[in-house]
């Protein structure tokens, strides 16, 4: 079998020799497709870095901030630690509960009351002056004893069980809660008598 040979390539030129014009026209062409493959290449690379920190960002963004919760049973003390007509604040921030020692249709009562208003699910603030809670998102305004009073909420706050515990102190149990408009604050899980 007889292979047609192929066309040998001129040797580069030496020092001093000058180019063909289709030995220049190679030259810059391979000098064209090296700049602009390359620039083509960093820019395909910039812009996949671009999406990869954008993706890493968005997934960050979407998962949530805290991953522990706190425990749904906690000791808030003994029930000699909360006066009459008085309101434990040092629970909101981790557990989401007011401690009160109020009162409720005549009976002296040790309760917990869920931070989070009835409306939107802000979280309400103790304002000591006025004796109430009020939510900063809407103004509605719940009494001592989470009785919505004004504003948009449409129902108390809920309670959370609370019991004495084997030790004597006060355990509350956020998992379980009861609602006033639905007759459950009678139940004597959601009060202790104070």
């Amino acid at each position: 079998m007889n292979f047609p040979s192929r066309p040998k390539e001129a040797a580069p030129p030496g020092p001093g020799a000058t180019c063909s014009p289709s030995q220049v026209d190679g030259k810059r062409r391979g000098l064209l497709r090296a700049m602009f493959g390359s620039a083509m290449g960093l820019g395909f690379s910039a812009l996949g870095l671009a999406s990869g920190l954008w993706a890493a960002a968005t997934a960050r963004f979407m998962m949530p901030n805290a991953i522990a919760e706190p425990p749904s049973r906690f000791k808030v003390g003994h029930p000699a630690d909360y006066p009459p007509n008085t309101v434990a604040t040092r629970f909101r921030d981790r557990f989401g509960v007011w401690v009160v020692h109020g009162s409720y249709r005549g009976k002296s009562q040790i309760f917990a009351l869920r931070t989070v208003c009835t409306h939107l699910g802000c979280i309400t603030l103790w304002q000591p002056n006025e004796r109430r809670f009020k939510c900063p998102c809407h103004g509605s305004g719940f009494s001592a004893e989470g009785i919505n009073l004004e504003g948009p909420a449409p129902r108390p706050l809920e309670r959370c069980a609370i019991r004495i515990a084997d030790d004597g102190q006060l355990e509350v149990d956020t998992s379980r809660t009861y609602r006033e408009e639905l007759g459950q604050w009678n139940d004597p899980a959601s009060y202790v008598l104070g």
